[in-house]
């Protein structure tokens, strides 16, 4: 099991949420070690798996997908072949950017992009409706984006440096 995050290990991780392209230099600067330390936290930090990876942002309107939908889909059945079958579609489909398994009424939330609304017609009539296994699909379009971050909340985490 890892072991608790620290506050230099919360300062580690919220510095590379700002900016993952920092030099080990700079990064032991503003979490206050030396650089030796800092990489041998950095290298522990993704050993354990605080750190997921590493990712360029891309700016989906900027390269032409300028529709971003939320749908909300309820299979037919919970059979292992129903599922299978929707997992491959969602796996094979670049315009599907996350796949999440919903407690409530629905089976599942998918976030897709798509260049206009034909395109996601196109995709939603052809592909995902096309499957025995969808039952229903209700959609919703983004109008407008207040609030974006991949940043997770780190420091309100860290474990209490006192001694117990």
């Amino acid at each position: 099991m890892a072991r608790p995050l620290d506050r230099l290990d919360c300062r580690i991780l919220e510095e590379l949420q700002l900016d993952a392209r920092i030099t080990n230099q700079e990064l032991a600067k503003r979490v206050g070690l030396s650089p030796a330390p800092c990489w041998r936290r950095l290298k522990r930090l993704e050993a354990e798996g605080f750190i997921a990876g590493y990712a360029t942002l891309l700016s989906a309107e900027a390269i032409g997908l300028p529709i971003q939908a939320y749908a909300l889909v309820s299979l037919e059945n919970h059979h292992a072949d129903t599922v299978r079958q929707f997992d491959q579609l969602v796996r094979e489909r670049p315009e599907v950017l996350e796949c999440h398994s919903m407690s409530g009424p629905n089976d599942y939330l998918l976030r897709i992009v798509a260049a206009g609304m034909d395109a996601y017609e196109h995709f939603l009539s052809t592909q995902l409706l096309q499957l025995p296994a969808v039952r229903s699909v209700n959609t919703s379009f983004v109008l407008r984006t207040k609030k974006f971050t991949t940043r997770l909340p780190v420091e309100t985490i860290a474990a209490d440096p006192r001694p117990a």
